[in-house]
């Protein structure tokens, strides 16, 4: 009688590009204007895109889809003024469907993607995942839909982009309001941050047999300087008391868990990760 050997999920970090933004964005208030320092300096900073795959047996699992390669330029996606806040630069072998190509992987091979949120660099890439269940919360997909249904055109969420996964006909499934821990496969689990950063936000809890614990926390932390102590909130918000709760319930979970907290834009931290081109975690 032979022994099977047990395949162990393989998680890959794919670097997808640079942004550059305003720190008060990402820091609110980080430099603020006083009466010995009336002309404040303001800082335009640069920090890293990402998404996560975990090539897990029971189905491989996407976290975040990064932006669309047709955002930036004169027939952008992105408004005019959205470009000019919020530059990305990537070369092509940056665009998610040529990491995930890097890895033999085709977007029609991914069961789950995972939407923290519905930002532009979060969710730029979902219309190509027509064969995955997008699993996202309620109250950002509700969110999203509304400000495209008014014809929004500035700001975080890409009309283009809502327009392509409406007209791919994706298969939604909306984690609500009161549901936490929803199990994707074994070792990996969606936790519901609740409103803070957007409307709706969620992240992942994986469990690597050799690496141990993440928390993949996307924009509910910003960066190590965000979490603290003590927690600086970002420019961009929706909800102050929840974006505080969020970052207090990830901070328990790491503790009870043991587990590395992942933040969404660190450059020092992604600067320290493994990418995808030279391994992955397991």
């Amino acid at each position: 009688m032979c022994n099977t050997i047990k395949q162990h999920p393989k998680l890959y970090v794919m670097d997808n590009g640079r942004m550059q933004m305003d720190k008060n964005w990402l820091i609110a208030m980080h430099n603020p204007a006083t009466l010995k320092k009336p002309n404040a300096q303001t800082e335009f900073v640069e920090f890293p895109i990402y998404t996560v795959l975990i090539d897990h047996p029971a189905g491989k699992i996407l976290f975040d889809t990064a932006c669309n390669p047709e955002s930036m330029g004169p027939q952008g996606r992105w408004t005019e003024a959205t470009q000019q806040t919020f530059p990305w630069t990537a070369n092509e072998e940056c665009y998610l469907h040529n990491r995930l190509e890097q890895l033999r992987v085709r977007p029609e091979d991914i069961k789950f993607v995972v939407a923290s949120h519905l930002h532009l660099d979060h969710a730029g890439c979902l219309e190509m995942f027509t064969n995955a269940t997008i699993i996202v919360h309620e109250d950002e997909l509700n969110g999203t839909l509304q400000s495209y249904a008014r014809n929004q055109k500035e700001g975080a969420y890409i009309w283009g982009d809502i327009d392509a996964w409406i007209k791919n006909n994706l298969q939604w499934r909306t984690v609500k309001r009161d549901e936490d821990n929803l199990v994707l496969a074994d070792g990996v689990k969606v936790l519901n941050f609740g409103s803070g950063h957007a409307w709706g936000m969620i992240g992942l809890h994986v469990q690597l047999p050799e690496m141990g614990g993440i928390i993949l926390a996307s924009d509910a932390i910003y960066t190590a300087e965000s979490y603290g102590p003590p927690i600086k909130p970002p420019g961009i918000i929706y909800d102050s008391l929840g974006y505080a709760k969020t970052v207090e319930k990830i901070r328990r979970i790491s503790s009870e868990t043991k587990s590395q907290v992942w933040f969404g834009h660190d450059s020092e931290q992604f600067r320290n990760f493994r990418k995808s081109t030279e391994g992955y975690y397991e």
